[in-house]
């Protein structure tokens, strides 16, 4: 399994869930297979959990920042408006 150097494993998840449920697709936290953003909408919901307290609070401020980064490279990609 490829993983981010970046983002660190996380104990509450299991990564394959992630990629059973929505494919071989593009994800802001490829380690964990967490948010999706291969389409518009992904990438409106991918932001709006990250944002979310209680889903930040699962990773350490600077895996946020990261995480925050590809979903905006993403929206750029796809056309697609948000807001910090």
């Amino acid at each position: 399994m490829k993983t981010d150097p970046k983002i660190d494993q996380r104990d509450d998840v299991t990564p394959a869930e992630g990629e059973h449920k929505y494919g071989n697709v593009e994800f802001a936290d490829p380690t964990n297979k967490k948010y999706p953003i291969d389409t518009p909408e992904h990438v409106r919901a991918a932001w709006s959990y990250i944002n979310h307290k209680d889903n930040a609070a699962k990773y350490d401020a600077d895996e946020v920042d990261v995480i925050k980064d590809r979903i905006r490279k993403a929206a750029k990609k796809h056309d697609v408006d948000i807001q910090d």
